[in-house]
Protein backbone atom coordinates (compact mmCIF):
# COMPACT_ATOMS: atom_id res chain seq x y z
CA UNK A 1 0.00 0.00 0.00
CA UNK A 2 1.48 3.28 -1.06
CA UNK A 3 1.26 6.59 0.77
CA UNK A 4 -1.14 9.22 -0.42
CA UNK A 5 0.87 11.59 -2.60
CA UNK A 6 -1.35 14.50 -1.49
CA UNK A 7 -0.44 13.95 2.11
CA UNK A 8 2.21 16.37 3.32
CA UNK A 9 4.52 16.26 6.25
CA UNK A 10 2.76 17.97 9.13
CA UNK A 11 5.69 17.99 11.58
CA UNK A 12 5.71 21.13 13.75
CA UNK A 13 8.12 23.80 12.72
CA UNK A 14 11.03 24.58 15.00
CA UNK A 15 10.34 27.44 17.43
CA UNK A 16 13.06 30.05 17.23
CA UNK A 17 14.98 30.58 20.42
CA UNK A 18 14.04 33.89 22.02
CA UNK A 19 16.88 36.35 22.37
CA UNK A 20 17.15 38.99 25.06
CA UNK A 21 16.87 42.54 23.74
CA UNK A 22 19.99 44.55 23.50
CA UNK A 23 20.72 46.92 26.35
CA UNK A 24 19.80 50.47 25.45
CA UNK A 25 22.68 52.83 25.89
CA UNK A 26 21.26 56.12 27.09
CA UNK A 27 23.48 58.99 26.09
CA UNK A 28 22.77 62.11 28.15
CA UNK A 29 22.19 65.31 26.28
CA UNK A 30 25.17 67.56 26.45
CA UNK A 31 24.11 70.90 27.82
CA UNK A 32 27.04 73.16 27.08
CA UNK A 33 25.07 76.27 28.06
CA UNK A 34 24.87 75.12 31.67
CA UNK A 35 28.61 74.59 31.87
CA UNK A 36 29.33 77.94 30.29
CA UNK A 37 26.86 79.69 32.62
CA UNK A 38 28.34 77.94 35.65
CA UNK A 39 31.88 78.92 34.70
CA UNK A 40 30.84 82.53 34.17
CA UNK A 41 29.08 82.71 37.55
CA UNK A 42 32.04 81.14 39.37
CA UNK A 43 34.42 83.55 37.63
CA UNK A 44 32.31 86.55 38.66
CA UNK A 45 32.15 85.36 42.27
CA UNK A 46 35.90 84.77 42.30
CA UNK A 47 36.50 88.26 40.92
CA UNK A 48 34.20 89.78 43.54
CA UNK A 49 35.97 87.87 46.33
CA UNK A 50 39.35 88.99 44.99
CA UNK A 51 38.20 92.62 44.85
CA UNK A 52 37.10 92.50 48.49
CA UNK A 53 40.33 90.81 49.52
CA UNK A 54 42.32 93.65 48.00
CA UNK A 55 40.33 96.33 49.82
CA UNK A 56 41.45 98.12 52.96
CA UNK A 57 39.42 95.90 55.28
CA UNK A 58 40.56 94.51 58.59
CA UNK A 59 38.94 91.07 58.37
CA UNK A 60 40.15 90.11 61.84
CA UNK A 61 37.94 92.81 63.37
CA UNK A 62 34.78 90.98 62.27
CA UNK A 63 35.17 87.85 64.46
CA UNK A 64 36.55 89.99 67.27
CA UNK A 65 33.48 92.26 67.45
CA UNK A 66 30.65 90.05 66.27
CA UNK A 67 29.97 88.97 69.86
CA UNK A 68 30.76 92.32 71.43
CA UNK A 69 28.34 93.01 74.34
CA UNK A 70 27.02 96.18 72.71
CA UNK A 71 26.45 94.37 69.41
CA UNK A 72 24.64 91.50 71.12
CA UNK A 73 22.53 94.02 73.06
CA UNK A 74 21.71 95.81 69.82
CA UNK A 75 20.69 92.54 68.18
CA UNK A 76 18.42 91.82 71.15
CA UNK A 77 16.89 95.30 70.84
CA UNK A 78 16.28 94.69 67.13
CA UNK A 79 14.55 91.41 67.90
CA UNK A 80 12.48 92.96 70.68
CA UNK A 81 11.22 95.93 68.68
CA UNK A 82 10.52 93.69 65.67
CA UNK A 83 8.45 91.21 67.68
CA UNK A 84 6.48 93.89 69.53
CA UNK A 85 5.84 95.93 66.39
CA UNK A 86 4.74 92.80 64.54
CA UNK A 87 2.36 91.80 67.33
CA UNK A 88 0.87 95.30 67.26
CA UNK A 89 0.60 95.17 63.50
CA UNK A 90 -1.11 91.76 63.46
CA UNK A 91 -3.64 92.60 66.18
CA UNK A 92 -4.51 95.98 64.74
CA UNK A 93 -4.45 94.55 61.22
CA UNK A 94 -7.09 91.96 62.09
CA UNK A 95 -9.31 94.70 63.53
CA UNK A 96 -8.84 96.87 60.44
CA UNK A 97 -9.54 93.94 58.13
CA UNK A 98 -12.84 93.25 59.90
CA UNK A 99 -13.67 96.96 59.72
CA UNK A 100 -12.89 97.02 55.99
CA UNK A 101 -15.32 94.15 55.45
CA UNK A 102 -18.02 95.83 57.51
CA UNK A 103 -21.21 97.02 55.79
CA UNK A 104 -21.17 100.15 57.96
CA UNK A 105 -19.89 102.93 55.65
CA UNK A 106 -18.38 104.93 58.53
CA UNK A 107 -16.41 101.97 59.93
CA UNK A 108 -15.36 100.89 56.46
CA UNK A 109 -14.30 104.42 55.54
CA UNK A 110 -12.19 104.92 58.68
CA UNK A 111 -10.34 101.65 58.03
CA UNK A 112 -9.78 102.56 54.37
CA UNK A 113 -8.46 106.00 55.35
CA UNK A 114 -6.03 104.47 57.86
CA UNK A 115 -4.69 101.99 55.33
CA UNK A 116 -4.46 104.68 52.64
CA UNK A 117 -2.38 107.00 54.85
CA UNK A 118 0.03 104.54 56.43
CA UNK A 119 0.67 102.65 53.20
CA UNK A 120 1.04 105.85 51.21
CA UNK A 121 3.74 107.48 53.35
CA UNK A 122 7.27 106.13 53.98
CA UNK A 123 7.87 104.48 57.34
CA UNK A 124 10.97 106.66 57.73
CA UNK A 125 8.81 109.79 57.58
CA UNK A 126 6.36 108.29 60.07
CA UNK A 127 9.18 107.60 62.52
CA UNK A 128 10.36 111.19 62.28
CA UNK A 129 6.82 112.46 62.79
CA UNK A 130 6.43 110.47 66.00
CA UNK A 131 9.86 111.60 67.16
CA UNK A 132 8.95 115.28 66.66
CA UNK A 133 5.37 115.02 67.90
CA UNK A 134 6.22 117.40 70.76
CA UNK A 135 6.39 120.23 68.22
CA UNK A 136 2.59 119.91 67.85
CA UNK A 137 1.47 118.58 71.21
CA UNK A 138 3.50 119.82 74.14
CA UNK A 139 1.71 117.59 76.66
CA UNK A 140 -0.07 114.27 76.55
CA UNK A 141 -3.21 114.87 78.59
CA UNK A 142 -5.51 111.91 79.20
CA UNK A 143 -7.52 113.66 81.87
CA UNK A 144 -7.40 112.13 85.35
CA UNK A 145 -5.56 109.03 84.09
CA UNK A 146 -2.27 110.37 82.76
CA UNK A 147 -0.56 113.67 81.96
CA UNK A 148 3.06 114.25 81.03
CA UNK A 149 5.26 116.15 78.64
CA UNK A 150 5.33 114.69 75.15
CA UNK A 151 9.12 114.65 75.12
CA UNK A 152 9.06 112.26 78.08
CA UNK A 153 6.35 110.11 76.55
CA UNK A 154 7.87 109.76 73.10
CA UNK A 155 11.05 107.96 74.03
CA UNK A 156 13.13 106.41 71.22
CA UNK A 157 11.63 103.02 72.04
CA UNK A 158 8.06 104.36 71.91
CA UNK A 159 8.70 106.22 68.65
CA UNK A 160 10.14 103.08 67.05
CA UNK A 161 7.30 100.91 68.32
CA UNK A 162 4.53 103.22 67.12
CA UNK A 163 6.22 104.03 63.82
CA UNK A 164 6.89 100.41 62.89
CA UNK A 165 3.78 98.85 64.45
CA UNK A 166 1.19 101.26 63.06
CA UNK A 167 2.74 101.13 59.61
CA UNK A 168 2.78 97.33 59.67
CA UNK A 169 -0.90 97.26 60.68
CA UNK A 170 -1.86 98.81 57.34
CA UNK A 171 -0.17 96.00 55.41
CA UNK A 172 -1.41 93.29 57.74
CA UNK A 173 -4.98 94.59 57.33
CA UNK A 174 -4.88 93.84 53.60
CA UNK A 175 -3.22 90.46 54.18
CA UNK A 176 -5.84 89.48 56.76
CA UNK A 177 -8.65 90.74 54.54
CA UNK A 178 -7.39 88.62 51.65
CA UNK A 179 -7.25 85.60 53.96
CA UNK A 180 -10.77 86.15 55.26
CA UNK A 181 -12.14 86.58 51.74
CA UNK A 182 -10.51 83.31 50.69
CA UNK A 183 -12.92 81.36 52.91
CA UNK A 184 -16.14 80.41 51.13
CA UNK A 185 -19.16 82.42 52.23
CA UNK A 186 -21.15 79.21 52.56
CA UNK A 187 -19.14 78.38 55.66
CA UNK A 188 -20.25 81.61 57.33
CA UNK A 189 -23.85 81.09 56.29
CA UNK A 190 -23.82 77.54 57.65
CA UNK A 191 -22.37 78.75 60.95
CA UNK A 192 -25.04 81.45 61.24
CA UNK A 193 -27.71 78.86 60.44
CA UNK A 194 -26.48 76.85 63.42
CA UNK A 195 -26.96 79.88 65.66
CA UNK A 196 -23.33 80.97 65.96
CA UNK A 197 -22.71 84.69 66.43
CA UNK A 198 -20.61 86.70 63.98
CA UNK A 199 -17.65 86.91 66.38
CA UNK A 200 -17.72 83.23 67.18
CA UNK A 201 -17.97 82.38 63.50
CA UNK A 202 -14.82 84.38 62.86
CA UNK A 203 -12.94 82.74 65.75
CA UNK A 204 -14.05 79.15 65.19
CA UNK A 205 -14.71 78.85 61.45
CA UNK A 206 -13.28 81.62 59.29
CA UNK A 207 -9.94 82.59 60.88
CA UNK A 208 -8.59 79.00 61.28
CA UNK A 209 -9.17 78.39 57.57
CA UNK A 210 -7.86 81.79 56.56
CA UNK A 211 -4.57 81.17 58.38
CA UNK A 212 -3.37 79.04 55.46
CA UNK A 213 -3.46 82.18 53.30
CA UNK A 214 -2.40 84.63 56.00
CA UNK A 215 0.67 82.85 57.40
CA UNK A 216 3.04 82.94 54.37
CA UNK A 217 2.87 86.71 53.71
CA UNK A 218 2.87 87.37 57.47
CA UNK A 219 6.14 85.47 57.79
CA UNK A 220 7.57 87.53 54.96
CA UNK A 221 6.40 90.71 56.68
CA UNK A 222 8.14 89.73 59.91
CA UNK A 223 11.39 88.98 58.12
CA UNK A 224 11.07 92.34 56.42
CA UNK A 225 10.37 93.91 59.83
CA UNK A 226 13.71 92.62 61.14
CA UNK A 227 15.45 94.62 58.43
CA UNK A 228 13.12 97.63 58.50
CA UNK A 229 13.81 98.03 62.22
CA UNK A 230 17.18 99.48 61.22
CA UNK A 231 15.29 102.69 60.34
CA UNK A 232 14.79 103.19 64.09
CA UNK A 233 18.35 104.51 63.94
CA UNK A 234 16.75 107.84 62.90
CA UNK A 235 14.96 108.20 66.26
CA UNK A 236 18.13 107.36 68.25
CA UNK A 237 16.86 103.91 69.25
CA UNK A 238 19.92 101.75 69.95
CA UNK A 239 19.26 98.73 67.77
CA UNK A 240 21.74 96.58 65.86
CA UNK A 241 22.71 99.08 63.17
CA UNK A 242 23.20 101.93 65.63
CA UNK A 243 25.29 99.72 67.95
CA UNK A 244 27.61 98.58 65.16
CA UNK A 245 27.85 102.09 63.71
CA UNK A 246 28.87 103.47 67.09
CA UNK A 247 31.70 100.95 67.32
CA UNK A 248 32.75 101.70 63.75
CA UNK A 249 32.86 105.46 64.32
CA UNK A 250 35.21 105.11 67.29
CA UNK A 251 37.42 102.31 65.99
CA UNK A 252 37.48 103.53 62.35
CA UNK A 253 36.34 100.06 61.29
CA UNK A 254 33.25 101.37 59.49
CA UNK A 255 32.94 98.78 56.73
CA UNK A 256 33.86 95.96 59.08
CA UNK A 257 30.98 96.89 61.39
CA UNK A 258 28.58 96.93 58.44
CA UNK A 259 29.67 93.36 57.73
CA UNK A 260 29.03 92.45 61.36
CA UNK A 261 25.54 93.94 61.20
CA UNK A 262 24.86 92.10 57.94
CA UNK A 263 25.91 88.78 59.47
CA UNK A 264 23.55 89.33 62.40
CA UNK A 265 20.65 90.24 60.11
CA UNK A 266 21.32 87.19 57.95
CA UNK A 267 21.36 84.96 61.03
CA UNK A 268 18.09 86.34 62.41
CA UNK A 269 16.27 86.15 59.09
CA UNK A 270 17.55 82.61 58.43
CA UNK A 271 16.34 81.35 61.81
CA UNK A 272 12.89 82.84 61.41
CA UNK A 273 12.68 81.59 57.83
CA UNK A 274 12.91 78.05 59.23
CA UNK A 275 10.14 78.83 61.74
CA UNK A 276 8.01 80.22 58.91
CA UNK A 277 8.48 77.04 56.86
CA UNK A 278 7.28 74.76 59.65
CA UNK A 279 4.40 77.10 60.49
CA UNK A 280 3.22 77.05 56.87
CA UNK A 281 3.56 73.28 56.86
CA UNK A 282 1.40 73.05 59.99
CA UNK A 283 -1.46 75.08 58.53
CA UNK A 284 -1.27 73.19 55.22
CA UNK A 285 -2.47 69.96 56.87
CA UNK A 286 -6.13 70.61 56.13
CA UNK A 287 -5.68 71.46 52.45
CA UNK A 288 -2.68 69.44 51.22
CA UNK A 289 -2.90 65.66 51.06
CA UNK A 290 0.86 65.16 50.97
CA UNK A 291 2.76 67.65 53.08
CA UNK A 292 6.03 68.98 51.65
CA UNK A 293 9.07 67.22 53.11
CA UNK A 294 11.03 68.88 55.86
CA UNK A 295 14.70 69.73 55.54
CA UNK A 296 15.76 66.60 57.42
CA UNK A 297 13.46 64.43 55.30
CA UNK A 298 14.99 65.88 52.12
CA UNK A 299 18.50 65.14 53.42
CA UNK A 300 17.51 61.58 54.36
CA UNK A 301 15.92 61.01 50.95
CA UNK A 302 19.02 62.29 49.15
CA UNK A 303 21.30 60.08 51.25
CA UNK A 304 19.08 57.05 50.63
CA UNK A 305 19.03 57.73 46.88
CA UNK A 306 22.81 58.07 46.78
CA UNK A 307 23.24 54.82 48.70
CA UNK A 308 20.90 52.95 46.35
CA UNK A 309 22.79 54.23 43.34
CA UNK A 310 25.96 52.76 44.84
CA UNK A 311 24.20 49.46 45.39
CA UNK A 312 24.12 49.75 49.18
CA UNK A 313 20.88 48.85 50.94
CA UNK A 314 19.62 51.36 53.50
Amino acid sequence: MTDNPMKKDTAPAAVPVSQSPETIKAIPVRRYGRWVGGVVVVALLAGLAYAFSQGDINWQAIPQTILDPSVVTGAGATLLISVLAMVMGVLLGVVLAVMRMSKNPVVNGVAWLYIWFFRGTPVYVQLLMWFNLALIFEYLNLGPFYKDEMTDVMTPFMCALLGLGLNEAAYMAEICRAGLLSVDEGQTEAAHALGMSHGRTLRRIVIPQAMRVIVPPTGNEFINMLKTSSLAYAVTYTELLRATTSIGSTSYAVMEMYFVASLWYLTLTSVFSVFQYYLERHYAKGSTRNLPPTVFQKIKANLSGSARNRGVSV
